[in-house]
């Protein structure tokens, strides 16, 4: 009966959300993730959820989105299941009982940069939880702290950062109760020293949603939430996604890069100042791509090999610091761009 009811009550809330045609309404929201101007925007949280659980999901006019009902009578749209970008991330790696999925997995093998799409179209995030940072990510007393310290009262309510499914829910150690999530995106967020687990492995869970209680399990000198950010079992310093002050998500996507891996590769707060150094390591890598050398052959000639490389004699001899009558030697390495 309650399914009916929301039912109807959600097939009148989409025949007006989607008076227009939903498919292109989904493709605009998804594409304009790709422009510049959006991946540097903000990202305010949604709304919060309570201690809830998945009860049905119904189809719209777009086969890109779905309602999801809870058993509290909310519900929130998400993307539907076959238009996630990864459909593998879920099954790679994927382990319930063991902390660390992804033992063995060599970060040489990475690529200098990953560009990392925080939200999708829905812009589904959500803040951890908002309190007095005790500390950060980094070297501290000898040890690598992988994640930021977030000072609570035992009990305050903890929440999922995005949409994802639930990987692991254990007592894990030093970790005490820790409920880990892997997310659409490849991400995996860590919620640890908690006094209760809301979720089990396998549940699918939504920003916003509480997934635990927070606590003082484990190696915890005080009640606190331990919060990680990895990506394929590395961790990076959250503060690069999540602004804890405000917990405003800091942008929409991310390039992350190997280095950021490091312990020692902390945030540190001026992220204008990254953005425009990541825009100047992007100049310099389209330059050194444009660079051209040539190796002299018999017949070359520098006005040949200004129109086979499409250039000037002027900007060749510019480059080589030769004159145009300087005479050109068999196997001599020049720079024609």
């Amino acid at each position: 009966m309650l399914r009916v009811i929301i039912s109807t009550i959600f097939l009148l809330v989409s025949t007006t959300l989607f008076a227009q045609d939903a498919d292109s309404l989904a493709t605009e929201q998804i594409d304009t993730l790709k422009t510049e101007s959006a991946v540097n925007h903000r990202v305010a949280p949604v709304r919060t959820l309570g201690v809830v659980s998945v009860i049905d999901t119904l189809p719209t006019p777009s086969e890109q989105i779905s309602i999801v009902l809870f058993n509290d009578n909310t519900w929130r749209y998400v993307l539907a299941e076959g238009f996630r970008n990864d459909t593998t991330v879920f099954d790679n790696h994927w382990d319930t009982s063991a902390t660390q999925a992804y033992a063995g997995v060599d970060i040489n093998s990475f690529p200098d940069a990953t560009p990392i799409q925080l939200v999708d179209s829905l812009r589904s995030y959500h803040y951890p939880y908002i309190g007095r940072i005790t500390s950060r990510y980094g070297p501290r007393r000898g040890r690598a702290h992988h994640g930021m310290d977030i000072s609570l009262k035992v009990g305050d309510p903890i929440y999922a950062v995005f949409d994802g499914k639930v990987r692991l829910s254990k007592a894990a150690g030093n970790y005490g109760n820790l409920v880990i999530i892997r997310h659409n995106n490849g991400l995996e967020t860590y919620y640890a020293h908690l006094s209760e687990r809301s979720v089990q492995p396998g549940e699918w869970v939504v920003a916003g949603q509480q997934i635990g209680l927070g606590g003082n399990t484990g190696r915890s000198t005080g009640p606190h939430l331990h919060f990680e950010v990895r990506y394929r079992g590395q961790s990076f310093d959250p503060e690069r996604i999540i602004d804890f002050k405000t917990g405003e998500l800091r942008r929409e996507e991310l390039l992350l890069k190997r280095r950021h891996f490091s312990i020692y590769a902390k945030f540190e707060q001026d992220f204008d100042e990254e953005v425009e150094i990541e825009k100047i390591e992007e100049a310099e890598r389209k330059a050194a791509q444009a660079i051209q050398y040539h190796t002299v052959r018999s017949g070359d000639t520098l006005g040949a090999l200004a129109r086979k490389y499409g250039t000037t004699v002027t900007r060749i001899c510019q480059l080589n610091n030769i004159k145009s009558t300087s005479i050109l030697r068999i196997g001599q390495r020049l720079r024609v761009r």
